[in-house]
């Protein structure tokens, strides 16, 4: 493939976009669980990198202006939640202890697993913020001694793992308050989670984006008595 091509910031901005709605596609077509369109979108990404051998650097180019957009993107968030603001006002108590029980269990959790593997410090620094978006998540890492790029990948993991897996457990434990529902998907998938969460409701929507705003804020906190 031309270098010209590649090396254009066009090239990712595109391909990211093209592997995206295949990636759709095949959710749609199969409507399996395991087909989560942004699965499939990086699985895509890598064969075709590594098919016609063009270096990450040259996706990097178009591909960091996508990135650019995660903070905005996890903003507009905000406007879910400001059109449920009564239905907040009532189960804010309910709301703001689940968030802090989440964060608390979660940090907790990659905390103490780290420690009985016996894992350095950096590791237990990237993998730590794993439930909270990913700008928060690689700003914190890299504040505690981690690595962003780690820190990202376990977001990643943890958000499709999240999007895949909520409905299933919604059904298994019946959880059919959609407050509980949105709080639960935000707490422990953030922003890929929300995305889910959309799907099912927009109260479960604008519950999970509220959920994945304050988790962030406590994490931050929780990072504090940890490191």
């Amino acid at each position: 493939m031309s270098n010209a091509v590649t090396q254009s910031p066009l090239f990712g901005i595109v391909l990211t976009i093209l592997a995206y709605r295949f990636g759709f596609w095949v959710q749609k077509k199969t409507g399996w669980m395991v087909c989560n369109p942004l699965l499939i979108a990086v699985a895509a990404i890598v064969c075709v990198l590594t098919a016609f051998g063009i270096p990450l650097e040259d996706y990097e180019a178009g591909g960091d202006f996508i990135s650019m957009l995660v903070v905005p993107a996890t903003a507009v968030l905000a406007i879910g939640v400001y059109e449920n603001l009564k239905i907040l006002r009532r189960y804010a108590w309910p709301v703001l202890i689940g968030c802090i029980v989440g964060s608390a269990t979660s940090v907790l959790c990659v905390v103490g697993l780290c420690r009985l593997c016996a894992l350095d410090e950096m590791l237990t620094a990237s993998l730590m913020p794993k439930s909270v978006t990913t700008a928060i998540a690689m700003a914190l890492a890299e504040t505690n001694g981690g690595v962003g790029s780690l820190a990202a990948l376990g977001v990643f993991i943890t958000g499709v793992t999240g999007a895949m897996l909520a409905p299933v457990f919604i059904k298994w434990f019946r959880v059919d308050d959609p407050v509980a529902q949105g709080v639960a998907i935000g707490a422990c998938s953030h922003a890929l989670g929300t995305t889910r969460a959309l799907e099912l409701g927009e109260l479960q929507g604008a519950m999970s984006g509220l959920a994945l705003s304050v988790c962030g804020i406590f994490t931050v906190i929780l990072s504090y008595f940890v490191f």
